[in-house]
């Protein structure tokens, strides 16, 4: 591939053009919004010059109820040899191609499965897709040049390709990324009037659990706008979830000693199916989940101390294999959690010992 042209420089297009950029490649970049094209030429995702002629790859990074307008307009002024998006839907926008009776050879749906909270160029990295899922939905009468354009298109932005029907990747991301946004966002609803006191303490599982609803509700809107029938039966399982948890928990409280082990019961079983559950969440690398044994130290709030962590942690011959941070409420400080193999976990916190650090139990 030398030439691409990424069509919408929000988050995504911006990224695969910085990408492709840092690469060798030229790319094009055009907006609804030429100041957001300026933008992302500005920051290397490419120019915003028009291309003389047909490029190798058309990338159409736009909210997913504009795909097929989008695309369809493209390949009728045929400015690309191939043609791809990644919007987070794939059936929808495919069958509103065939409704217009376009010739779809040229044309392959593909989802990256990365994203930040942020939107926009000024967002966009150009490592954004390493090591990440990248979804490719081909069918027969997919062109075998334009299947290859795509996955040189995953190669050259180093993520992981994964070949897929579209209707099941449209009920998979509804399973693990649209379903749970909701969820997040009706968590973090609780927190919108709740009293001061109690949102100071607010700790590291709150911040988990509510991280992805800060994103952008316009997006969402689109979003699930294009996939509300796969969410709305998983919610609806949810929901039924919540309603035998509830009644669980209002057992909890009766005087009545055979209500309340039922309630223990019907509270041990959510807890179970979701041990169960969360196992089956891929751990490093994509591979199955490992135990990590957590060596937990205190730091100051100043610069150059988690660097010190690792340094230090280097010196002992540990892998850090994943890092999370919790701040201290009303002070300068914070707890590291450093996550490592459980035989390196006695070598690790001797070594952070030795050097000074405070080591939590």
């Amino acid at each position: 591939m030398r030439t691409a042209l990424v069509i919408g420089t929000g988050l995504i297009g911006t990224s695969a053009g910085l990408a492709l950029a840092g690469r060798g490649v030229t790319v094009h970049l055009v907006d609804h919004d030429p100041e957001q094209a300026r933008t992302a030429a500005a920051l290397g995702a490419g120019t915003d010059d028009a291309p003389e002629g047909p490029v190798d790859l058309a990338i159409v990074a736009v909210p997913p109820a504009h795909v097929a307008a989008t695309l369809a307009d493209v390949m009728r002024r045929g400015v690309a040899r191939g043609y791809l998006d990644v919007a987070s839907v794939k059936g929808g926008p495919r069958r509103e191609l065939e409704a217009l009776g376009l010739d779809l050879s040229a044309y392959i749906g593909t989802h990256p499965m990365s994203g930040r909270e942020k939107s926009g160029p000024l967002a966009a990295t150009g490592d954004l897709f390493e090591g990440r899922p990248w979804v490719l939905t081909p069918t027969r009468d997919t062109d075998t040049e334009v299947l290859n354009l795509a996955l040189e298109l995953v190669a050259l932005c180093r993520a992981v390709p994964v070949v897929m029907d579209a209707d099941s990747h449209d009920r998979a991301v509804a399973l693990v990324s649209h379903m749970p946004h909701l969820v997040s966002s009706m968590v973090a609803a609780r927190l919108e009037h709740a009293e001061e006191a109690a949102v100071r303490l607010c700790g590291q599982g709150i911040r988990d659990v509510t991280r992805i609803a800060a994103s952008d509700p316009r997006m969402w809107i689109d979003i699930l706008s294009a996939n509300p029938g796969p969410v709305a039966d998983l919610l609806a399982d949810v929901a039924a979830d919540l309603d035998e948890t509830v009644q669980a928990l209002r057992a909890l409280q009766s005087s009545d000693e055979a209500k309340r082990r039922e309630g223990v019961t019907g509270i041990e079983d959510v807890l179970r199916r979701g041990n169960t559950g969360q196992i089956r969440v891929p751990g490093k690398h994509g591979a199955a989940p490992t135990v990590y044994e957590s060596v937990v130290v205190m730091i100051s709030d100043q610069p150059g101390q988690l660097a010190r962590i690792f340094a230090d942690a280097g010196m002992a011959g540990v892998n850090i294999e994943d890092v999370r941070i919790e701040h201290a409420t009303g002070q300068q400080a914070g707890l590291v959690q450093l996550m490592v193999e459980p035989k390196a976990a006695p070598v690790l916190t001797a070594a952070l010992r030795e050097r000074g650090w405070a080591i939590r139990q």
